[in-house]
């Protein structure tokens, strides 16, 4: 198996600077090398998240099109928004991606492949600005969600989650968590033992094991604590129902996930979307904690969706 120092290196090569309204982060371009990959393709990561995460399943889509993926503010070592005095929430990074958006595709259709809260992300940056809806040819879900009540999380760990999440997002407290509980040593010694952890790692051999935990270091270590757990509140009280959305969506749902109910997130999907579609991704979880190489992430693109992009 390719070793991910390798692929994270010849990846850099695709890295361009981002300055957005005065916030500094990354941003992945990655050109189609096949004649059929005419595709505009908007990449959003999600919560727990990075470029370097997503890489392999970039490589993946670069097949169907030219793959762009920035960063997110507060994420992937981008600058948060307590840089500029603005309090991150879902609506003020819908507002970041539709100034993207704007920025990257004054005269283009785009195709929009977004994960988890980045689709979340993507739905609201479209129901907030309506008039985008003409330049996105299709919004393609992974593992995407739209309400609270999408997840399988029972009532006593929301509860925890939201009391953590609420201690978390203020500066001092935030603080104090990146310097003790996210050190590395931390991370490594605990972070494996947790329920969240275990469920990620079970199917993965002795090396792998090792390999994504030391990607998860990286992660946690990387992204903003509190724009992090501010999310995580805004996750628990999502309602992205109350629009509707006029672009087609393509849903690629887990059988086995550990996060969401895929019967309700479909119900959910259907009253904001009206051309609607769905496949399933072949795969042990919610997401790896590494989608490392095009190989790795190739489940993430069943057929139906194949046919789709083509």
């Amino acid at each position: 198996m390719e070793h991910i120092a390798e692929k994270l290196d010849a990846m850099q090569s695709h890295i361009q600077p981002l300055n957005i309204n005065g916030l500094k982060g990354r941003m992945l371009r990655l050109e189609s090398q096949k004649k059929s990959g005419k595709r505009e393709i908007l990449m959003v990561y999600g919560h727990h998240a990075s470029i370097e995460r997503m890489f392999g399943l970039a490589e993946v889509m670069s097949d169907f099109g030219t793959v762009t993926m920035p960063d997110l503010p507060g994420f992937g070592g981008m600058d948060s928004y307590d840089k500029i005095g603005i309090k991150p929430s879902i609506d003020t990074l819908a507002d970041y991606l539709a100034t993207f958006v704007k920025l990257k595709y004054r005269k283009k259709k785009v195709t929009i492949v977004a994960m988890s809260l980045g689709f979340v992300i993507a739905v609201r940056m479209l129901q907030r600005y309506p008039e985008l809806e003409n330049r996105v040819e299709l919004l393609v879900s992974l593992v995407g969600f739209t309400r609270h009540d999408d997840t399988k999380l029972s009532k006593k760990l929301t509860r925890s989650y939201k009391v953590l999440a609420s201690v978390f997002k203020h500066k001092i407290p935030a603080w104090l968590f990146y310097n003790t509980i996210l050190h590395p040593t931390i991370i490594k010694t605990f972070y494996a033992k947790t329920p969240n952890a275990r469920k990620k790692f079970e199917h993965l051999s002795h090396e792998d094991k090792k390999r994504a935990l030391d990607f998860e270091v990286v992660l946690w270590r990387e992204n903003d604590v509190r724009t992090y757990m501010i999310m995580i509140l805004e996750m628990l009280n999502l309602d992205n129902c109350t629009k509707q959305v006029n672009v087609p969506v393509h849903h690629v749902y887990v059988h086995n996930d550990q996060y969401f109910d895929t019967k309700i997130v479909e119900q959910h999907m259907k009253v904001i979307f009206s051309d609607y579609s769905q496949s399933e991704a072949v795969l042990p979880n919610h997401a790896p904690s590494i989608v490392a190489t095009k190989e790795e992430a190739a489940p993430f693109v069943p057929k139906a969706l194949r046919k789709v992009l083509s």
